[in-house]
């Protein structure tokens, strides 16, 4: 029997994966069925790209539903405070400064299933997050990215 993937996510990721689910069963699931239906009758489905839009569409639904209730079904919460022994944990807010040049960035270290980078979420898997995992203030680290080597100091870890 395959061991099912453990997704780590914080009460707040659960929170807004619990939403976009309740969203796409209640909502989206019924426009998707209309959109069919309206389709349905331009008669010759053979050549109906409106069908097969919305059928794709239905398609990408309900894989988003069944992915969204595997990961709520597989969450691992994690709780930042807890965790916050003076080392940057997943869950944790961290800042620091780019060397040389000074440029400081932070980021909140969460589980993949609530990444986004737009709101300074970064994924534990990412290349940045995995180079300050484990590491505490004052530390300077090498962070292997894919645009080469990027060398920090970590100047504050906060729990989120």
């Amino acid at each position: 029997m395959a061991t099912e993937k453990v997704f780590p996510m914080t009460l707040e990721g659960k929170a807004k994966l619990e939403n976009e689910l309740q969203e796409l069963k209640t909502v989206k699931r019924k426009e998707v069925v209309e959109r069919i239906k309206i389709a349905r009758s331009f008669g010759d489905l053979s050549e109906n790209s409106e069908y097969d839009s919305a059928k794709d569409e239905q398609a990408f639904v309900e894989g988003r539903i069944t992915t969204i209730e595997n990961m709520i079904r597989n969450a691992q919460i994690i709780d930042a405070a807890e965790a916050h022994n003076g080392l940057v944990t997943l869950g944790n807010t961290v800042t620091f400064i780019e060397l040389p040049d000074g440029e400081e960035e932070t980021y909140t270290i969460v589980g993949s299933a609530e990444a986004d980078p737009f709101e300074g979420k970064i994924s534990n898997d990412s290349p940045i997050a995995k180079g300050l995992l484990g590491h505490k203030e004052g530390e300077e680290v090498t962070i292997q990215t894919p645009a080469g080597d990027m060398n920090v100091k970590i100047e504050k870890i906060t729990a989120s």
